[in-house]
């Protein structure tokens, strides 16, 4: 249910400011300019400028929608073939009013209200190109302001965040340097221990109980106590 018009309607009842209202658009239609009292035009042209809204659509769902309010055929025609295609590049603002002197018995305030069939000028165009500029510049602003709060500049803050990310690769190249370097520490004490112990063995074959052999068992046991001692540092390093 639509909200009531706050104030007092236009003539006696709702049915009859319907009319009132219709009667009004088909004659601003019809003649682009009309003569009317200040109220009534208040009410006129958020109504007219809805018709002309359906009209800019141009479809016979909307055809039909406003021959439910004006219901002389000729004026929709026009409507719709030469008023909404005069409005197609204005958004909104489709009639202007003017104050014009009381009227004559009653004093009531009275105005013109006319449709806007001008062209979108340059100058409006410019203004348009200003405010998505001054949105931009808000944007950029705004981003300007955080980087003072936080003591810095805009061209400061994208060098810090260069430099962290380039400090963070840094340290992860050296991890894994590192972790490179255990393994193949770790890789080459396995080896050294296995040359130890193949050569104890050979020894033990060749002269068992002789002092080579002895030595050999030394070696291989000092070879395994390195590996183990660099199997344990790799295990720390990656914990």
């Amino acid at each position: 249910m639509p909200t009531p018009t706050k104030g007092p309607r236009l003539g006696g009842g709702p049915a009859h400011e319907r009319l009132i209202l219709a009667n009004l658009a088909t004659q601003l239609f019809e003649h682009r300019s009309i003569t009317t009292t200040q109220a009534k035009a208040k009410r006129l042209r958020p109504y007219a400028e809805r018709l002309i809204t359906f009209a800019k659509r141009g479809d016979l769902a909307a055809r039909r929608r406003v021959m439910t309010q004006i219901r002389d055929k000729s004026v929709v025609h026009e409507l719709f073939t030469d008023i909404a295609p005069a409005m197609e590049l204005r958004e909104g603002g489709y009639t202007r009013t003017t104050k014009i002197g009381p009227r004559k018995g009653d004093n009531a305030p009275m105005v013109v209200i006319e449709l806007v069939t001008e062209a979108v000028s340059a100058r409006q165009d410019v203004v348009r190109e200003a405010t998505a500029a001054t949105g931009r510049s808000a944007r950029d602003e705004a981003r300007a302001s955080a980087a003072a709060a936080a003591g810095v500049g805009v061209s400061e803050v994208d060098d810090a965040d260069a430099a962290a990310l380039s400090e963070a690769r840094a340290e992860d190249s050296a991890t894994e340097a590192e972790d490179r370097s255990l393994r193949a520490d770790t890789e080459g004490a396995g080896d050294a221990t296995a040359d130890a112990e193949t050569a104890a063995d050979d020894a033990e074959v060749l002269a068992p109980g002789s002092s080579d052999a002895v030595d050999a068992d030394a070696a291989a046991d000092a070879a395994d106590e390195v590996t183990t001692a660099a199997e344990d540092a790799e295990k720390d390093a990656r914990s």
